[in-house]
């Protein structure tokens, strides 16, 4: 059996799909840096955002004997604002929580995983946000058996990600946070208040409060239009900042990243990515219209009850791609699939947006394919593929 250090992984963590990024950046950058960073602010934005297509160069000093290349083009990871990506990366050098807030599929998870990874040098110090969570995600629990054996002592304490992100001076990441109860959520007051957690059960001994090391801070996200979510107290509120992760604006940017994303999932399960530019064009301009509630052309178009997100538009590129690798041959045409997936992807919340979907069929397709657009014209004769 393959041991748990060499298996393969379908996702690697970004500190280490990165890696060699980092190490160029860390050397790169030797300017001043916020307390257990391991990179410099401007260096962390350079890594989210990218080096502008410029390649960055390091002295030969800096090389460490040949480790590392002499020059580096640094590709971007997130598309959205660098102005956000600073604010968010300014308000992690003031220790000062972060919660990044937007509609489901905007990338929060992601650009959280990528300011934790070059901030601390690890994204993994993370807590899912459930119904289900208790205060002992955010604090400690116990293993049972030495607290049974040996009663309540250090070596019996289990701590959380965000206790052991605070004793080494890491960013600590907490996903869906307003999934969580109001009084679990209440934990994070005083952590991020006091910066410190107090274990009453050690109470005499050295370990009785377990302080925060320079660097510590935490990085939540939240849905605005998730169901199930609880709504966070005042307190809590003020001890964040809050940053707003808009969908992308940009239509040309939006396409690239999804077939970027899609590429790299279809690759993940061991086949070429066939899908044709125009065909990802007209995917993602379905779900920019219907995002929106307005097509391209100015047409109005009724928004349906789920998220158009272009992570979603991501999935349904995946599929197109993964069916036409592995189910209808060489000669397939992913257009041809397209309406039963978007369908599979629009009526997952509200029966009635099936109806929506087929009102976007008969306006802005229909009207399309009437002014001579083949590629539309194929789709609205796809119709009867939506019932």
């Amino acid at each position: 059996m393959t041991s748990t250090t060499t298996q393969a992984r379908q996702i690697l963590p970004a500190e280490e799909r990165y890696a060699a990024e980092l190490a160029f950046l860390a050397a790169h950058d030797d300017g001043p840096r916020p307390p257990g960073w391991a990179l410099t602010p401007n260096a962390v934005v350079t890594f989210v955002c990218g080096s502008a297509g410029e390649a960055l160069t390091l002295t030969p000093a800096r090389r460490k004997a040949g480790d590392l290349p002499a020059k580096l083009v640094v590709p971007p990871k997130f598309v959205g604002e660098r102005a956000l990506v600073e604010r968010c990366v300014v308000t992690l050098a003031g220790e000062r929580g972060l919660l990044l807030v937007g509609e489901p599929g905007t990338a929060k998870s992601m650009l959280s995983e990528l300011l934790a990874a070059a901030v601390s040098g690890t994204s993994e110090l993370t807590v899912q946000g459930t119904a289900g969570t208790t205060e002992d995600a955010f604090r400690y629990g116990w293993n049972y058996a030495l607290l049974l054996a040996q009663g309540p002592t250090p070596q019996a304490l289990v701590a959380s990600p965000v206790l052991t992100a605070m004793r080494s001076g890491r960013v600590a990441r907490i996903e869906e946070v307003t999934r969580c109860l109001p009084e679990v959520q209440d934990a994070l007051v005083s952590i991020l208040s006091d910066r410190r957690v107090s274990i009453p059960e050690l109470a005499g001994t050295p370990d009785a409060t377990a302080p925060a090391a320079p660097g510590f801070t935490v990085i939540a996200t939240a849905n605005l239009r998730d169901r199930g979510v609880s709504e966070m107290s005042a307190a809590l509120k003020r001890r964040f900042n809050f940053e707003t992760v808009h969908p992308i604006a940009d239509a040309a940017a939006e396409t690239e990243l999804v077939r970027g994303q899609a590429t790299a999932a279809v690759q993940r399960a061991g086949a070429a990515f066939g899908v044709d530019d125009a065909v990802l064009d007209a995917l993602v301009t379905v779900f920019r219209d219907l995002r929106t509630g307005r097509s391209a052309e100015g047409w109005d178009v009724e928004r349906p009850g789920t998220v158009m997100s272009t992570a979603e538009a991501v999935h349904v590129a995946a599929s197109l791609g993964l069916a036409r690798a592995y189910l209808t041959g060489a000669g397939g045409d992913a257009l041809d699939l397209m309406p039963g997936h978007l369908l599979g992807a629009v009526r997952k919340d509200d029966p009635a947006d099936h109806a929506r979907l087929l009102g976007y069929w008969d306006g802005p397709v229909r009207r399309r394919a009437e002014d001579g657009s083949a590629l539309w014209r194929r789709l609205w004769d796809l119709r009867e593929n939506l019932r």
